[in-house]
């Protein structure tokens, strides 16, 4: 594993040196979005008794920043790599194919957990935290930073240019993390709809991840974990095989 650090350490700085791009505009996103919505819908819906519509949008604004961009991380870096040619460097030394694949999901961990923080600093003005579960808002970060981090490296090696990429997150990511209850508890759904969501593994990390912040969830956690557990496990079982056998990497 001596090859892990090095290539750990240079993922994240890659990140950090456009911290601007990299953290601070997704924090200002989702506050616009904090705004707009919470300004229309406060006085008008109320989701779970006793929880006002801000405190349920937090945490889901919370989630999607960091499900996007625990995803950009690792496939920016890969297509930027692949596009300029200095992947060359990262393939040519002695590195295993699990050094690899942590390497670049450690990296879109810590993105993803960097952002999801400073979006929520910026909200506890306008939804004081309670967070009756710390536990699961632990369990949940870092299960879906992990799934779309290593998403977001089959997306890299995938793609052979950046509108390719692009694709995947329009057409897959983003309807992914918009359609599974960012905004809305999809009780609010008529019948089909509901039954819909429930195939969504984002609705349970969003879920679940909520209920660490209100006490209140539209499925039960554990399922939420279960079902979040074994996307994780499939992904990764993926995208170390894709590694291993350098797919569109070595060939």
């Amino acid at each position: 594993m001596s090859g892990f650090p090095a290539l750990f350490y240079k993922e994240m700085l890659r990140f950090w040196k456009v911290v601007v791009q990299t953290v601070v505009a997704p924090v200002v996103t989702a506050l616009l979005y904090l705004l707009i919505f919470s300004h229309v819908l406060e006085e008008h819906v109320e989701v779970f008794p006793g929880v006002s519509y801000t405190a349920f949008l937090v945490p889901g604004l919370v989630m999607m920043s960091m499900l996007q961009n625990a995803f950009s991380n690792s496939s920016s870096s890969l297509i930027q790599s692949k596009m300029q040619g200095n992947i060359v460097f990262v393939l040519l030394p002695p590195l295993s194919y699990l050094e690899f694949f942590l390497a670049y999901l450690g990296a879109a961990v810590i993105r993803g957990l960097v952002v999801g923080l400073g979006v929520w600093a910026v909200t506890l003005w306008f939804a004081p935290p309670q967070m009756p579960h710390p536990g699961w808002l632990l369990a949940f970060s870092l299960l879906s930073c992990g799934i779309l981090g290593a998403v977001g490296i089959i997306a890299g090696i995938w793609a052979e240019k950046y509108d390719q990429l692009a694709a995947f997150q329009n057409f897959l990511i983003l309807p992914l993390t918009f359609l599974s209850g960012v905004f809305y508890s999809i009780h609010s759904l008529p019948p089909f709809w509901q039954a819909v969501s429930h195939f969504n593994p984002v609705f349970y990390l969003i879920d679940g991840f909520r209920y660490a912040f209100v006490g209140q969830s539209d499925a039960d956690p554990w399922l939420g974990l279960l079902v979040g557990g074994a996307c994780f496990v499939a992904i990764s079982a993926f995208t170390l095989a894709l590694l291993k056998s350098g797919y569109k990497l070595r060939h």
